[in-house]
């Protein structure tokens, strides 16, 4: 299954704004053109919630609805897909300090669904996925660098 990770150092803030920011789903639309909208479902009583996307993907719109689950204290949400127009969508966002600014990483697995074009789609995809993250936490935190990490490091789950 095809993956995208990100690492970005956003120098200008906190770690802890930088982390509300993100968990601030419905006001993307607000801070970058990239997203269209945002819908915010009331939390479950396990205190997940519900969120229904639509996303600037390529020449189209990509919607789907994921189930988010925050843990401040880790300064982490975890979200998977559960329907829309990716056959598979899941991952997690992590905030944590770099010096006096914030490293964000976004993780995230993904599978289109027609594995008759997975090898031409998915590069394709995974370039688009990694561009529409990028410019959401441009817009989101500021300045927001991507750090390109080691291939050898990144292989390993090292930061």
């Amino acid at each position: 299954m095809p993956t995208v990770t990100l690492r970005v150092l956003a120098p200008a803030i906190a770690p802890t704004d930088a982390y509300a920011r993100i968990s601030d789903f419905a006001r993307y639309p607000e801070l970058t053109a990239t997203v269209e909208s945002v819908v915010v479902r009331p939390p479950s009583p396990d205190g997940s919630v519900l969120s229904e996307w639509a996303v600037h993907f390529r020449n189209g719109l990509m919607k789907w609805t994921e189930r988010d689950t925050f843990s401040p204290e880790a300064s982490a949400i975890a979200f998977e897909q559960v329907s829309g127009d990716f056959a598979t969508f899941r991952g997690t966002w992590g905030v944590g300090a770099d010096g006096a600014g914030t490293l964000v990483r976004f993780d995230a697995e993904f599978d289109l669904g027609i594995p008759t074009l997975a090898a031409i789609l998915d590069p394709v995809a995974e370039a688009a996925l990694r561009d529409n993250i990028l410019k959401i936490l441009e817009g989101l935190l500021g300045e927001a660098q991507e750090i390109v990490a080691d291939p050898e490091l990144a292989e390993s789950g090292q930061p």
